[in-house]
């Protein structure tokens, strides 16, 4: 897997997990477990919707193999 997820992106997407987290958890909401999406494309740096749309957020052009 090619990383295409940036760091300010991982940042977002971190936070963002562990306060759909906190609300499945503290708050009874149950679409709030849609928080681990974002958490693991974080912790994994690869976002399946960025490839299929083409997009990356992340500022490393990916190395060519020789």
């Amino acid at each position: 897997m090619t990383r295409n997820v940036g760091t300010i992106d991982r940042v977002v997407r971190i936070v963002a997990g562990l306060v759909l987290l906190a609300l499945a958890l503290f708050g009874g909401q149950w679409w709030g477990w849609l928080g681990v999406v974002p958490l693991v494309t974080a912790l994994a740096g690869f976002c399946p919707a960025y490839r299929l749309l083409g997009l990356s957020t992340c500022p490393l052009a990916p190395r060519k193999a020789t």
